[in-house]
């Protein structure tokens, strides 16, 4: 089952190099209540051998993916999806964006039947206790590329489909993916979409016009 596959992959995540001073790593599969809940999560929604597309965002936030081990979902979400648990109910914009996104689409097990969603790093960074970018440190992006390399090419054996990737965000993530994907060919096409908190954070008002964005593009078949 792909479920076992996901949470395999998940607990033997590790960023055993050293990284730029002033940035620290945040591994919530590290922490048995965290990986408890993310276990929960991916059994109930990928205990089967269905094939589903991936989306990618940047690097996992301190209140989304960073503490849930789920992307994208923070604890209030997480409940939302049927897994309760005792973290701080505390929000994340992107994580807003997202499900407000997976509501349109048909609901929560229509949308995680059809797609899988994870991160060119699937392990966040903070500094100065704050969320940082992989692309925005140079050093940063030197010393974790092989390891970002790494879990695409080990996450594309998750029963994904190679015929097109999305990517969470038009700008550096996007210019990245693409780089990445001409020298390594991780699938025939990559489709940039806007990123939910840039959405969230300047754009808010037309919240349903980017719903509907998302929907034209999640909802066309292979070409």
């Amino acid at each position: 089952m792909i479920a076992s596959k996901i949470l395999s992959f998940y607990k033997n995540l590790k960023l055993d190099i050293p990284l730029p001073e002033g940035v620290g790593a945040m591994n919530p599969y590290q922490d048995e209540n965290a990986f408890k809940l993310c276990s929960a999560f991916y059994k109930k929604f990928y205990n089967d051998k269905k094939q589903r597309r991936i989306i990618l965002g940047i690097n996992p936030g301190r209140f989304g993916g960073g503490v849930t081990g789920v992307p994208f979902t923070d604890p209030v979400k997480l409940e939302a999806c049927g897994i309760s648990n005792t973290l701080k109910k505390k929000t994340e914009l992107s994580a807003d964006f997202i499900y407000t996104m997976i509501e349109a689409y048909g609901g929560i097990n229509k949308f995680y039947s059809d797609y899988y969603v994870s991160a060119l790093s699937p392990l966040g960074f903070v500094k100065d206790g704050k969320n940082l970018n992989y692309y925005d440190d140079r050093e940063l992006l030197k010393v974790v590329e092989p390891f970002m390399i790494h879990c695409i090419n080990t996450q594309l054996t998750f029963g994904i489909s190679r015929k097109v990737g999305f990517c969470l965000g038009e700008g550096e993530n996007f210019k990245y993916l693409k780089k990445l994907n001409q020298r390594y060919r991780f699938f025939d096409h990559i489709e940039p979409l806007p990123h939910p908190r840039f959405i969230m954070q300047y754009k808010r008002k037309l919240l349903q016009q980017y719903i509907r964005l998302y929907m034209d593009k999640l909802t066309k078949p292979d070409s």
